[in-house]
């Protein structure tokens, strides 16, 4: 991730840490993709809890790295619509 932005010059990380908040954001997004994908699958095979459960995750994984930027930037908005930095 690049550290300023190309074209307002935003500083992205503010500080150490600065994107723990995007961590449970991201949480969020992946169990609210994860349960429906499993949902679907234990109604459409029968198969059990746990072989479904690995299954969804397996499915998850190719999305994991768009979820985990998607995150990054609304928390990035949510800061900024809070605590906005000024433009250098």
């Amino acid at each position: 991730m690049c550290d300023h932005c190309s074209i307002c010059d935003l500083k992205f990380e503010r500080e150490p840490g600065y994107f723990l908040g995007a961590m449970y954001i991201s949480y969020v997004l992946g169990v609210s993709i994860m349960a429906p994908i499993a949902a679907l699958l234990w109604f459409l095979t029968g198969w059990w809890i746990t072989k479904v459960i690995l299954w969804s995750a397996v499915l998850f994984l190719p999305l994991a790295p768009t979820i985990t930027l998607f995150a990054r930037v609304l928390w990035i908005y949510l800061d900024q619509s809070v605590d906005p930095e000024r433009p250098r």
